[in-house]
């Protein structure tokens, strides 16, 4: 019974995730609830405060804190002597490089230490908490990314510690032993997520091997060696065939997409190159079919436009999101082209983020008129796209169903928006019917020094018809943090 109670209050509880402060309330209520709470409030070491970390630290077994001692680490920790908890058992989403960065600070901000003796101390303090958390926890989520030279011990005394992982995100480059442990310990992961660095090692490709869960995958090539390129087919070619998910960052390195059509129970497929010519391996895609596949997001560069067409007319139909960067597109016509595609082939989409020159208003009402479930848009502005004027009225005018504008500034615009033009959008969107909350997304750039966010009688417009309830929320984000 007093299980089945637990079990309850944790399904409760559950939802006040995202409430810190109703979280920590529940913290006061009793023993049981205290428990239930601190199990959600820990399990995830992202969310650590500096306080929380002094904790942890607190938290530490005696034969850590003589370590610290003894190399003359001295934390002002919390005023308990021994904590209500020991907080580390509840971690399940572990981030080493997070705790490095936390530590790092805690220290920077506490002490005043050489920079010397600030790393060293920092290592070591984070080589205690992961030999603390190895002996103390069962991770679902471990994150293992390093660019320094320095390599954390986590290797797990028990053997449980990794067996229930179900997302790892690691580099190439970390330690063979830590991959042969994972291998012989780890075989359910559902998310791997691999920063390629120098080479493709042996010992990832037979961790990827015994995966009997795999279902999404994502790789980022980081500035190497030319002759890491050819070791990526190596890791490719053990990926199973029943992967929902695919992300692949290459920078500007090119790599062949063609095993790619194999994987026909693809959902989701994001593809981000630098240079156009980097991703002529789109190709070997253009015939292929994923009957399954909702999400395609192309970044950076965009495919030759008679690859991406064909690829659209065969794969359109189930698509309900779209992201393509048609920056580096040959010409206005082509991106015009490319939108009537989209128009016509992928009537289901939900989200669209594109871009759409001054001239071709007549192909976004008919985008509208066509993808009647479209509730999201973003919108380029600036240089050759739409001024955020032309946008709104359109979306006003047109569409049915958005309930969420995005406008990403890329260059300055040949008009500012005037704030009587903002208000008149807002008074005639509030007479929608049915009338819903509009979600206003900012992306601005250094390039563009008219925005709508840098006009104070303008977000002065927005904060009103936010009071008003015709503004649901706005979010201002810098265009390279989006």
């Amino acid at each position: 019974m007093p299980q089945l109670l637990a079990d309850c209050l944790d399904e409760v509880i559950e939802y006040l995730n995202d409430d810190k402060y109703s979280l920590h309330s529940c913290l006061s209520v009793n023993r049981l609830w205290c428990k239930v709470t601190v199990g959600i409030l820990w399990r995830d070491c992202n969310n650590y405060s500096t306080s929380d970390y002094r904790t942890l630290i607190n938290c530490l077994p005696d034969e850590s804190k003589k370590i610290l001692k003894e190399n003359g680490i001295i934390i002002s920790t919390s005023h308990e002597s021994h904590p209500i908890f020991n907080y580390a058992i509840f971690c399940k989403v572990l981030s080493i490089s997070k705790v490095h960065e936390k530590i790092f600070h805690l220290l920077e901000n506490q002490n005043n230490l050489l920079l010397e003796d600030l790393i060293n101390y920092t290592q070591i303090i984070v080589q205690e908490i992961c030999k603390m958390y190895m002996n103390h926890t069962s991770l679902k989520v471990l994150e293992y990314v390093q660019y320094s030279d320095v390599i954390y011990d986590i290797y797990p005394s028990p053997r449980n510690f990794l067996k229930n992982l179900t997302e790892l995100k690691c580099i190439s480059n970390i330690s063979p032993e830590l991959l042969i442990n994972l291998t012989q310990t780890c075989h359910n992961l559902f998310l791997l997520d691999v920063i390629i660095i120098c080479h493709v090692p042996k010992e990832l490709v037979d961790l990827i091997t015994i995966q009997k869960n795999l279902k999404c995958f994502s790789m980022m090539i980081h500035d190497g060696p030319k002759d890491e390129i050819n070791s990526i087919p190596l890791l490719t070619m053990e990926l199973p065939k029943t992967l929902t998910r695919f992300i692949v960052v290459g920078g500007n390195y090119n790599i062949s997409l063609s095993f790619l059509v194999n994987f026909i129970n693809l959902q989701e497929l994001e593809i981000s190159f630098d240079f156009s010519e980097c991703i002529e391996s789109f190709e070997k895609l253009q015939d292929a079919i994923f009957p399954q596949l909702q999400i395609l997001i192309i970044k950076c560069s965009c495919p030759r436009l008679e690859f991406l067409v064909k690829f659209l007319k065969n794969n359109g139909k189930n698509l309900k999101k779209i992201h393509i960067d048609v920056n580096h597109c040959d010409s206005e016509e082509s991106i015009n082209s490319l939108n009537l595609t989209i128009a016509k082939y992928c009537p289901n989409i939900r989200k669209f983020s594109t871009g759409f020159s001054d001239k071709d208003l007549e192909t976004l009402k008919i985008l509208f008129n066509n993808c009647q479930y479209l509730e999201s848009i973003k919108f380029w502005c600036g240089g050759k796209f739409l001024n955020e004027k032309e946008a709104l009225e359109t979306v006003l005018k047109y569409s049915k169903n958005i309930y969420e504008i995005i406008l990403q500034y890329q260059f300055d615009l040949k008009f500012e928006l005037l704030p009587s033009e903002l208000e008149s959008f807002f008074i005639d969107w509030k007479k929608r019917i049915p009338q819903k909350p509009l979600s206003f997304v900012i992306i601005d750039s250094e390039f563009c020094k008219n925005s709508l966010d840098k006009n104070v009688e303008n977000m002065k417009i927005i904060e009103t018809y936010t009071k008003l309830g015709v503004v649901k929320n706005l979010i201002i984000r810098k265009l390279w943090n989006y």
